[in-house]
């Protein structure tokens, strides 16, 4: 392929989305551009505080706890308050732990404010997640979340690289520059992003506010299809969240060196930054039950596999695998959960899909640690294959009638659409303005579960271990 059919497939990547949705984009690649907390915490705890490793582990999985609290709270708030309050109010309280922890000495203000954060950090992402779903065409909402995840991990990549390289300024420093990456990420939220909330529905006779069914947690987990579709994406966090704990044990248990597993996991970031582009351009317009079943099946073959490498070169192929099963899952999850959601009920939805993200990362960690220490590595990956498959299995055979062939119910753009590129858009903020009356197109539907025309939806989302 030569390198003007590369720009090409770039460029038809990028384009035709508004120019709001390039703000929110710009806002997550300057929030993860500064996120520091996370990736140097277990270091600042063990090295500038004196604290044992097990207290930083359990600092870290308490980060997850609050994830499993702010997710359903910042869904709630995010259709109740509206996503851009929610998203700036949640930003700032981000920054406001980061700035804490600069300050905060004793152990557990520290595992307190680190909580706070996890809580924090997790809120936003439903206000993140609808906002994409208000904001893009439902053909082009896959799309978009592949997008935002991209800038999510390109942040994270310039984060670990610029963090790693000043360091020499203290962790102290990095965690002021953390906050004020985040509280500029809220700044361009609150001047540049409008509120995408879609207006109450009205009678067509008397053109009063017609009342919304009221949603809760126990409201959401009661539509059967979501409800699968998150134990689903349950399985396969579990999956992905095990080798961030279980990869550097084996490979140490191997005789290879502790450096050698900062190599192989950089891996997974330069897959990610480098191929996230091509593999959205390969993967759009495909079913969401057949991506989401290959991607569960890269997870199950790739972590299974773990099992059978002996050298640095091995253990990087089988990131490689389990890294492309990431780049096709994230966005189609996040998509698929946009598209089962109730216009007026988005939030809540991508707040209970947070909640599998943030279990996970509580406790995969801890079963991780607890098999290799017990029955052996070996049984950790074989189990992470067996779980991987039954997900896979599951798409296929629960989901399909509930995801298969949504797409065909959204019309396509029209071919001569202005092209808008990520560089140019933020310049273009005023074509994000007709998004918010986008939702109230289509005739309403207030059951659970939605079909594709009565959704107008990116999560990222949520992100996954990329803060690991």
């Amino acid at each position: 392929m030569s390198i003007d059919s590369l720009r090409r497939s770039a460029r038809a990547t990028v384009s035709g989305l508004p120019g709001g949705f390039w703000w929110l984009w710009l806002s997550t690649l300057v929030n993860r551009t500064g996120a520091f907390v996370l990736t140097f915490l277990s270091l600042y705890l063990t090295q500038e505080l004196g604290h044992s490793a097990w207290f930083a582990g359990l600092v870290v999985a308490l980060h997850g706890l609050g994830g499993v609290a702010g997710s359903p709270l910042g869904g709630m708030l995010t259709d109740r308050w509206g996503r851009r309050p929610t998203m700036v109010t949640m930003h700032l309280a981000a920054a406001s732990c980061a700035l804490l922890l600069a300050v905060v000495t004793s152990a557990w203000s520290v595992a307190l404010v680190v909580l706070l954060m996890g809580a924090a950090m997790q809120a936003v992402r439903p206000s993140i997640n609808a906002t994409i779903a208000d904001l893009v065409p439902a053909h082009e909402v896959r799309r978009a979340y592949a997008l935002n995840y991209w800038a999510l991990n390109l942040g994270f990549a310039i984060a670990a690289i610029g963090g790693g390289a000043a360091i020499v300024l203290g962790y102290r420093t990095l965690f002021v520059v953390d906050a004020a990456a985040t509280a500029l990420c809220a700044l361009i939220v609150f001047l540049r992003l409008p509120e995408t909330r879609p207006e109450a529905k009205k009678d067509r006779t008397t053109g009063e506010p017609v009342a919304e069914a009221k949603v809760s947690v126990l409201t959401v987990l009661r539509d059967a299809p979501f409800r699968t579709l998150v134990t689903l994406n349950l399985l396969v966090c579990l999956v992905f969240t095990a080798p961030w704990i279980g990869l550097p044990l084996t490979m140490t248990g191997e005789g290879l060196d502790p450096s050698a597993y900062g190599v192989v996991i950089a891996v997974n970031g330069i897959v990610i930054v480098g191929f996230q582009l091509l593999v959205n351009k390969v993967t759009d317009k495909r079913s969401p039950v057949m991506l989401l079943t290959v991607s569960s099946l890269l997870f199950a073959v790739g972590t299974g596999a773990t099992a059978l490498a002996g050298s640095s070169v091995a253990f990087a192929a089988t990131v490689v695998v389990w890294t492309i099963g990431e780049m096709v899952h994230v966005p189609t999850n996040a998509a698929a959960t946009a598209r089962l959601a109730p216009e007026h009920a988005r939030g809540r939805y991508q707040g209970v899909m947070g909640m599998s993200w943030a279990v996970a990362g509580f406790v995969a960690p801890i079963l991780a640690g607890w098999v290799v220490d017990g029955p052996g590595p070996d049984v950790l990956w074989i189990a992470c294959g067996v779980i991987g498959a039954v997900a896979a299995l599951g798409y296929q055979t629960r989901l399909r009638s509930a995801l298969a062939d949504a797409e065909e119910d959204v019309p396509a753009p029209a071919p001569t659409a202005a092209p808008a590129t990520a560089p140019a858009a933020p310049q273009e903020p005023t074509l994000a303005a007709p998004a918010p009356a986008a939702p109230q197109e289509p005739a309403p539907a207030p059951a659970p579960a939605v079909p594709a025309k009565a959704v107008t939806p990116p999560a990222p989302a949520a992100d996954p271990v990329s803060s690991s």
